[in-house]
């Protein structure tokens, strides 16, 4: 019962310190806690109170008198920008994938390791199964191969001393000076085909997406025995994003 009892006073606070946060939001020179106060309807001693809990939790800061949102309450703020760029990426590869028929993968080079963000496949034209970790393999996929041609010597080397060049496949590169090679030759806006070097009875091709400093990729997969579609494929998923790169430049910073 004493549980039953305290539970509506803790959400009553929840909501005070919320409509706190909202009231200092609405100003953007930041307002005084007497003012807050009125706007909130709050007893002052209450306000006071929850206004140095929200201080203390970094929610607000208090700066000559007034309060202003704090960078706790920024980072709640650009959890749902995150959100909302990851569904527009995520819908952008949807039409890809719809116009050109095959899956799309975007991923990104971040904090040393290849990230994949986000993948739009169907029933009928499937992603790759990641039988083997996709971070610990950039050697052997098209995606890892063409985040890493995308860094300098001693970043790849980094990476590869993390994540040595191992065969997974038979037809995955053995060699790391072959590797380094390779990516050292390729062109800066060419396409990387890889075939079957991560997984049997797969072609896989992918190419750069420039965004400032963040390395980043696009790419697309297709049966063996459809190979003959895959350029012609990569070359549309290309144009396409020539047409609409506005609409991925959010994704980078996911």
């Amino acid at each position: 019962m004493a549980t039953q009892r305290a539970a509506p006073t803790l959400i009553g606070s929840v909501q005070r310190a919320l409509r706190l946060l909202e009231a200092v939001a609405s100003h953007a020179d930041g307002a005084p806690a007497k003012q807050l106060a009125r706007e909130t309807g709050l007893p002052l001693p209450t306000t006071y109170h929850l206004l140095r809990t929200l201080t203390h939790e970094g929610y607000l800061l208090r700066d000559k008198g007034v309060f202003v949102l704090g960078d706790a309450a920024a980072r709640l703020a650009g959890g749902g920008d995150v959100q909302n760029r990851r569904i527009k990426i995520e819908d952008s590869l949807a039409r890809w994938r719809d116009a050109i028929g095959v899956p799309i993968y975007f991923a990104v080079y971040r904090e040393g390791e290849i990230e994949l963000v986000a993948v739009a496949d169907t029933p009928s034209a499937p992603a790759v199964e990641e039988w083997a970790d996709f971070r610990e393999t950039g050697h052997a996929h098209a995606i890892g191969q063409c985040l890493l041609s995308q860094l300098d010597l001693k970043s790849r080397q980094d990476h590869l001393d993390r994540h040595p060049v191992e065969a997974i496949t038979p037809y995955t590169l053995r060699n790391r000076h072959v590797l380094l090679d390779r990516l050292g030759g390729l062109g800066r806006m060419e396409p990387l085909v890889e075939r079957q070097e991560y997984a049997l009875g797969t072609v896989c091709a992918a190419i750069p997406i420039t965004a400032g400093s963040t390395a980043a990729a696009m790419a697309i997969s297709l049966p063996l025995h459809q190979e003959e579609r895959l350029l012609p494929a990569i070359d549309r998923l290309r144009t396409e994003i020539g047409r609409l790169f506005s609409s991925l430049a959010f994704s980078i910073s996911i």
